[in-house]
């Protein structure tokens, strides 16, 4: 708290005159969505800065013009809260609400922000598709999924890029490298491969029906 709060005090130059949000970052987008993305954490001068999550940083605009592509948003790109953006049967989240130091949440901090995503898990009765970005969205997916319920499965699914597991029968886990600058520019994660992740969650949606419910 206190970190996310010094950031927001002394900003960057290219942020100087902006009011930071500077608080925990609510998850957003369609409240019937079937698809549901679990984040890290908010960027300390992205969605700590915009307080939406994945707006106004790089990472963001990967996300954004990806899910516009595959017809998951309506706009490629998005700047601040009141920009127009909409989800369309998708809803972003992460597992920590709180911009933490170097990008890098502690356990206790992880543990603390569990119960905000197993609440919004509960709250999507269409779910259909968890796709964790990145192996700590990934862990904290599957993580939220036991715990409310949704997997017999007992130990963590193998992270990777493109990776692919069965929850239940109408629940499905996909992983990706998470868009962040240290992976796009390096080509680790390239707009391709982005791409195949969520052309595989609409197959999903597409070929195994409704929700939970």
């Amino acid at each position: 708290m206190q970190w996310r709060e010094a950031v927001a005090a002394d900003p960057p130059l290219r942020h100087r005159g902006e009011e930071y949000w500077a608080r925990p970052v609510p998850g957003f987008g369609d409240e019937n969505a079937r698809l549901i993305l679990v984040g890290l954490a908010p960027g300390a001068h992205g969605s700590n800065r915009t307080g939406r999550m994945f707006t106004g940083d790089r990472s963001g605009e990967w996300l954004f013009r990806a899910l516009f592509r595959a017809g998951f948003a309506n706009r490629p790109n998005s700047v601040h809260r009141g920009d127009g953006l909409e989800l369309r049967d998708a809803f972003i989240t992460a597992a920590c609400r709180c911009a933490p130091p170097d990008n890098k949440p502690t356990r206790d901090e992880m543990h603390n922000c569990a119960e905000y995503l197993h609440r919004e898990l509960k709250l999507m009765p269409q779910l259909r598709v968890l796709l964790g970005l990145g192996k700590i969205g990934f862990d904290a997916a599957f993580d939220a999924a036991r715990a409310i319920g949704l997997t017999d499965l007992k130990a963590r699914p193998r992270f990777g890029h493109g990776a692919e597991y069965s929850l239940n029968d109408k629940l499905w886990l996909l992983g990706t490298y998470h868009p962040s600058q240290q992976n796009t520019f390096t080509g680790k994660l390239t707009e391709t491969m982005l791409d195949d992740v969520f052309e595989r969650a609409k197959e999903l949606l597409e070929n195994y029906g409704s929700g939970i419910e």
